[in-house]
């Protein structure tokens, strides 16, 4: 039976409708709270392309309730396969199976696909979703917080979590000397392309500096991820996005890699991002207002775990909530228990990309991925 939280805590408000702010919004409402989440972007759209999900992941999927709707609209598998330069099998590199023997340890999902399903699941829990609208003003006082609406609208709240992702307001507005986001020296292609059979779970191709993979996100597409080491933070016009990818994949004489590169001509969607990390020491808590997610230890890819350290945020939140006997109690455990891991994973994401851009020890990039892995395996 679903616990019901103490009085001090009736109505939260949630800045941000991506993953984090989605996944506090579910797991609150299983505790009879009131959930508004207020999303600045009318269309509640993600962007991007595919999006690599490890096991840790889909068992927050199952807590949440959506790991079947995954299954459905994503592609789940096992194990990552390994290859040289010309496509000489290194090997696979194993991943538990954390959800339970009979569904996959890992997968891939195209980014909007997954911010669909859990909206839907957002909305079947009961949260009051605003679209289009976000915060002007966040009073708090030692009962309450009143938010004042970019629509003119004044509410009052017990408390207010801020997942406004890694430029986040709330961040700007309660914690002013917090880091910047740093750019981190390398940036990541991505493009959504078709799967070839050969293609049944992610894979990599080990080489030089330029680091491809691919990862299926349903029966028929995979996406493409590329890491590249760019000292200078530039802006790269998107028309000549396809061919600086089929470029960098050039070297690389892999059969199988080549047949993929044909694929990227003007008409594929190709996206660049550059890489920027960010963790804000403690407090993550201000009073009665808390951030989690990309605003408090936004992470690079190299762990494929941003959106699990996310979404993780949203269960611990309202589980230490929920076993509290008053707000601040609640915030602090909850930091208390993330601080660590999160920071594992962004520091350590960190370490890997340096270790890429200086062409580093091979063994401590093996080693820190090995203990990362284990230490995410572990209970949130």
């Amino acid at each position: 039976m679903t616990a019901v939280l103490p009085q001090a805590v009736k109505k939260v408000l949630v800045i941000g409708g991506g993953f984090s702010g989605m996944s506090a919004a579910i797991e609150l409402r299983k505790h009879h709270v009131a959930v508004d989440v207020v999303e600045i972007d009318p269309g509640w759209r993600s962007y991007g392309a595919g999006i690599s999900l490890g096991s840790p992941t889909l068992r927050a999927f199952q807590t949440l309730g959506i790991l079947e709707d995954f299954l459905k609209y994503g592609y789940g598998s096992d194990s990552l396969d390994l290859y040289l330069a010309n496509g000489q099998p290194l090997g696979q590199l194993p991943t538990p199976r954390l959800v339970g023997p009979d569904k996959p340890a890992a997968g891939g999902i195209m980014r909007p696909a997954l911010a669909k399903l859990m909206a839907e699941a957002t909305r079947r829990a009961g949260a009051d979703v605003r679209l289009g609208c976000t915060f002007t003003v966040i009073e708090q006082d030692a009962e309450g917080v009143d938010v004042t609406f970019t629509d003119g609208s004044t509410r009052r709240y017990d408390m207010v979590i801020g997942a406004d992702g890694l430029n986040s307001k709330v961040r700007e507005r309660f914690f002013p000397s917090a880091p910047r986001p740093r750019y981190t020296g390398q940036g990541i292609w991505r493009a959504v392309l078709r799967r070839p059979a050969d293609i049944v779970r992610a894979a990599m191709w080990m080489g030089g500096k330029v680091k491809p993979g691919v990862n299926p996100v349903s029966q028929d597409e995979m996406y493409l991820f590329v890491t590249e080491n760019r000292s200078n933070n530039e802006h790269v016009p998107v028309a000549e996005q396809p061919a600086h990818l089929r470029e960098m994949l050039a070297p690389f004489s892999a059969p199988l890699l080549q047949q993929i590169r044909t694929q990227i001509d003007e008409h594929a969607q190709v996206i660049y991002r550059p890489l920027e990390s960010m963790l804000l020491p403690q407090p993550w808590f201000e009073g009665r207002v808390v951030l989690i997610g990309d605003a408090v230890h936004a992470t690079t890819p190299h762990l494929a775990s941003g959106a699990c350290i996310g979404i993780e945020d949203g269960l611990v939140l309202a589980e230490e909530l929920a076993r509290a006997s008053n707000v601040q109690e609640g915030l602090q455990r909850f930091q208390s228990r993330r601080w660590e891991r999160c920071r594992m994973v962004v520091e350590n994401s960190g370490r890997l990309g340096e270790i890429e851009i200086e062409g580093g020890d091979k063994q401590e990039h093996a080693r820190l991925m090995r203990d990362s892995m284990m230490a995410l395996a572990q209970p949130i």
